[in-house]
């Protein structure tokens, strides 16, 4: 792939408006998929114990991805690949699934979300410190804006008190922040649908069994809603959500494509109203104006 971004390469290149415009929109589908995550995951967890809705999830997805793969013919990736594979594997398939069904076991989704709202801030430094991203002050003043308004958020909503759900979804920032670094570098070399999907299919000697103890230690209640929740997260959230937005990073750069994400919380904000009923304070709107802002500015910043 020869069109690069100034965010994932340390000389500036140049990218064509199409394709930063087409970058934009597959980053935004992204985000739109992954909001719908931890309403799913909600759901999910009314039919099936934490880990196995992790596990399980892995597996549907990882077949989705292997039979993708299969059809295609895909040969294997490159030696070089793996190590990035592996730490996308453990950020994104493992790591940051599991500890935010742990999370959401006592955390409502509403809240989860906002603190997951710093992960285009976390995503952004990690991009800095792994491939080199120097953004400009402005977008950086913008990105610790945003993070600042979802702190503040997430503060008033706890009553300033940390609870084990929070130190969950902290560590799982961090290890889905390295997840989307690196599936966002390797996606510069490989399309972005093959990252997620050999991470997914690396897995598989993990998952299968993983899925097959807890499944036979956790109790399974099936519903609609239980099969919808595992369905989403398996295939919209797991593989779909995360084609889209590996190729979006690899056009537009890792933190432009992050600050994209500011917007996920928000809008799972309006699908845990609609789809769980839960509740929301005042403060939520001006959250909302004051991250919309920010993203504007960070995508008219330059890197």
């Amino acid at each position: 792939m020869r069109v690069q971004s100034s965010a994932t390469a340390p000389a500036r290149i140049a990218v064509p408006a199409p394709a930063r415009t087409f970058g934009t929109l597959q980053a935004a589908l992204g985000v739109a998929a992954f909001s719908l995550t931890f309403p799913a995951t909600a759901w999910g967890l009314e039919g099936f114990g934490p880990w196995s809705l992790v596990a399980v999830r892995s597996v549907l997805a990882a077949l989705v991805a292997g039979g993708c793969l299969l059809a295609l013919r895909i040969p294997l990736p490159a030696r070089a690949h793996w190590p990035g594979l592996a730490v996308v594997a453990a950020g994104v398939v493992v790591g940051f699934p599991l500890l935010t069904t742990l999370a959401l076991r006592t955390s409502t989704t509403a809240h989860a979300a906002v603190v997951v709202g710093l992960l285009p801030l976390t995503t952004a430094l990690l991009s800095a410190l792994r491939v080199g991203t120097r953004p400009s002050r402005t977008f950086w003043a913008a990105a610790l804006a945003g993070a600042a308004a979802v702190v503040a958020f997430t503060v008033q909503q706890s009553g300033g008190a940390l609870t084990t759900a929070d130190l969950y979804l902290f560590a799982a920032l961090l290890v889905c922040a390295a997840g989307y670094t690196e599936g966002g570098r390797l996606a510069r070399t490989m399309p972005g649908w093959q990252v997620i999907a050999w991470a997914l299919v690396l897995c598989l000697p993990l998952s299968v069994p993983a899925a097959a103890l807890a499944l036979s230690h956790e109790p399974v209640h099936l519903t609609a809603q239980s099969l919808a929740g595992l369905l989403w997260v398996a295939a919209g959230s797991q593989f779909v959500g995360l084609v889209v937005w590996y190729r979006g990073m690899a056009a537009i750069g890792i933190p432009k494509a992050s600050q994209l994400q500011l917007a996920q919380p928000l809008l799972t904000l309006v699908w845990s109203v609609l789809l769980l009923g839960e509740h929301l304070t005042v403060a939520a709107p001006l959250t909302a104006a004051a991250v919309l802002v920010c993203i504007a500015v960070t995508q008219r910043a330059r890197g």
